[in-house]
């Protein structure tokens, strides 16, 4: 894998790597933020009771500032968090009527881990080249 990333690096170089993985970091994370958004308003049609969606996208929220910065550490931290989507949307996924949704959850949490994890070695090599080490 090291290898591979590190010839895919040579071949496309760390600044195109960079942007494209930060496109999909931004990406799958909009596309999880609108998946819960819909799961927990769906929650909150039963019984008025808006604390899920907040559980939900408290999380994600608290990302955001390191998103808008585009630090490699913060990035890294949410990749391991994608993965407590990622149980969520299977949990969602076994619910009559609800397939559908949980693998859209399922699948934007896993696409956000991929984005995450690749944008965080990018940025990171790409931070070490620009001081010289």
């Amino acid at each position: 894998m090291r290898r591979w990333l590190e010839a895919l690096e040579a071949e496309k170089g760390l600044d195109h790597l960079t942007d494209r993985s930060r496109r999909w970091v931004l990406g799958s994370y909009g596309i999880l933020v609108l998946a819960l958004l819909a799961w927990g308003l769906l929650l909150a049609r039963d019984d008025g009771n808006l604390r899920p969606l907040l559980a939900f996208l408290l999380p994600l929220a608290l990302f955001l500032p390191s998103l808008l910065a585009k630090r490699p550490r913060g990035h890294a931290w949410l990749a391991f968090v994608s993965l407590l989507y990622f149980m969520i949307g299977v949990n969602v996924a076994i619910l009559p009527g609800l397939g559908w949704l949980g693998w859209l959850i399922a699948l934007a949490a896993l696409a956000l881990f991929g984005g995450c994890t690749f944008y965080a070695r990018f940025r990171s090599r790409q931070q070490r080249a620009a001081r010289g080490n």
